[in-house]
């Protein structure tokens, strides 16, 4: 699978020196406004920039970046987990990551954040005229240099948009055996779930493990005694007698149906909590704003459960 190919396109300086343009004129563009600067050499028109999320943009400068590099390199790590569609959070978007076979050293400069390692063959992908990391090096990479919470982020992910399998994952990360970064790496691919359906999901399923708190079944499907199922929970402990949900904003924007309302989806799914309450199930729900306060996060979920546990 391959990253859709994505647009607008930067206007690089020698690009635009060919086509007639002369250097002055370009000063004169980017004083007037007409262009703005992605990187030195990089141009853009604000109104194509302006709209762009972090993502985006950082795809406007890799793509400025890898024409001018002097010596080959492979875009990698969060680079071309932006370039996979693969979701971060909390990852600084500002340089781009590339990999150099050995003996290249690593290091910064300016932009660039170049990491010096081992690439095998099928490990590096073209796509777009870029040569990239594969999805299960990239998530791997990831995995041993970002935070645990961060990289399960990007590996649930990946598992979930179906861009690799679990075993791809866990046996991307044991060839790191006895590296540096190792340990997370395989840490991570064990923990990773493709049933977490977003970041918040995610997030929440890493605090809870933190905490030490009962695993959750994900995406639990609920049936009331007649057998008719009564909707889906995204968490559920003791066998759907305590059922989780995440709510952020994002999530009902994907369960709007055509024609419908934000509102009318909200009021829906009202009505398939009730449903889900009416059961005998006991429902915790929380939003963005817990997560960010994760000790109060863990002892709402952790008073659900001894509610739940007690009333045995």
């Amino acid at each position: 699978m391959e990253p859709a190919p994505q647009q607008p396109v930067p206007i690089l300086r020698p690009a635009a020196l060919k086509s007639g343009f002369s250097d002055n004129e370009i000063r004169r563009l980017r004083r007037n406004g007409t262009l703005t600067s992605i990187r030195r050499g990089s141009y853009i028109a604000p109104a194509e920039l302006d709209p762009l999320d972090d993502a985006e943009r950082h795809k406007l400068l890799i793509k400025s970046t890898m024409p001018g590099l002097r010596v080959p390199a492979v875009v990698s790590h969060c680079s071309a987990a932006v370039l996979w569609g693969i979701p971060l959070w909390a990852t600084p978007l500002e340089l781009v990551h590339i990999t150099r076979p050995r003996p290249a050293y690593g290091g910064r400069s300016g932009s660039l954040l170049c990491h010096s390692a081992a690439l095998q063959s099928d490990e590096v992908v073209t796509v777009q005229g870029l040569r990239i990391t594969s999805i299960a090096r990239t998530v791997a990479d990831l995995a041993r240099v970002l935070p645990f919470e961060q990289a399960v982020v990007a590996a649930d992910g990946a598992l979930h948009s179906g861009l690799l399998s679990t075993h791809q994952l866990v046996e991307a990360a044991s060839a790191f055996a006895g590296t540096p970064g190792s340990r997370s790496a395989f840490r991570v691919a064990q923990f990773a779930n493709g049933l977490s359906e977003s970041v918040g999901e995610s997030r929440s399923r890493v605090l809870i493990h933190k905490a030490g708190l009962l695993e959750p079944t994900l995406q639990f499907n609920v049936f009331d005694s007649d057998g008719r199922a009564l909707g889906r929970s995204d968490f559920a402990w003791h066998g759907g007698r305590l059922l989780g949900e995440f709510d952020g904003k994002i999530k009902y924007g994907r369960l709007l149906k055509e024609g419908e309302t934000a509102g009318e989806v909200i009021y829906r799914e009202k009505l398939r909590e009730d449903a889900l309450r009416d059961n005998g199930a006991r429902v915790v729900r929380w939003v963005w704003a817990d997560i960010e306060t994760p000790w109060r996060f863990v002892e709402r979920v952790k008073r659900a459960l001894d509610a739940v546990e007690h009333a045995r």
